[in-house]
């Protein structure tokens, strides 16, 4: 069956997630004890869906090493949600909790998935960003490991830099990573930013704005602090 954005399965995969997200934070901020399995569990998860679709591809004949480079912004979220759940720190946590609570969250709303439930393709990808998401909140929520003062400015630059090593990368590799070179052939939020490249520059500044609006329930503590 062909995947249909807001269809019944996808708003269940949605909730789903926002279920499991919500449960493991509070799970983590009212027993701190239980951080430790639940990191490990989550990085468990993360690694063995990200094996589990490796060998698909294998299996199916589209294994690409290419295709497997965490480049996209959702891809390095997965690597940078393993590596702050295994040693969590703030500066690593701040910059998951936007890249996962922007990226990772507009990447279900509208999934660039072509089939729906029960397809692996369509479990997948919603557990991993998911996981993703889960990790940043459980880090962030559970852990307290909340942004800093100055978050929003700082992580776009750090995610500024990392487009332009995938622009590079892309020109090396002849790829389109991050639809630097062009939209994607689907419809998603790009079409609504211009036409190449004006879209990226749009799409930054729409970054910025998201980036600022995820800030907002830490700034109270950001003012109180500075000013004691």
């Amino acid at each position: 069956m062909r995947f249909s954005r807001f269809g019944a399965d996808h708003l269940a995969a949605l909730l789903a997630v926002g279920v499991a997200c919500a449960g493991l934070a509070l799970l983590v901020r009212r027993r701190p004890t239980r951080s430790r399995v639940v990191r490990l569990s989550l990085v468990a998860l993360i690694v063995l869906l990200v094996g589990f679709e490796m060998a698909m591809a294998i299996r199916e004949g589209w294994f690409d090493w290419r295709l497997f480079l965490p480049l996209e912004l959702c891809d390095v979220a997965l690597v940078l949600a393993v590596v702050a759940l295994l040693v969590p720190r703030r500066a690593l946590a701040e910059v998951l909790y936007f890249w996962s609570a922007s990226g990772s969250v507009l990447a279900m709303l509208t999934p660039i998935v072509p089939w729906a439930f029960p397809r692996w393709e369509f479990v997948v990808f919603f557990a991993l960003h998911g996981l993703v998401l889960a990790a940043a909140l459980v880090l962030v929520v559970g852990l307290g490991l909340t942004p800093r003062p100055g978050a929003p400015i700082r992580v776009v630059v750090v995610t500024l830099a990392w487009t332009a090593i995938v622009a590079a990368l892309n020109l090396a590799l002849d790829a389109n990573h991050m639809f630097l070179r062009r939209k994607p052939s689907v419809p998603t939020l790009l079409d609504w930013m211009g036409p190449w490249p004006v879209y990226i520059g749009t799409a930054a500044m729409v970054a910025l704005v998201l980036f600022w609006l995820l800030a907002l329930p830490f700034r109270r503590t950001w003012l109180r602090d500075s000013g004691s």
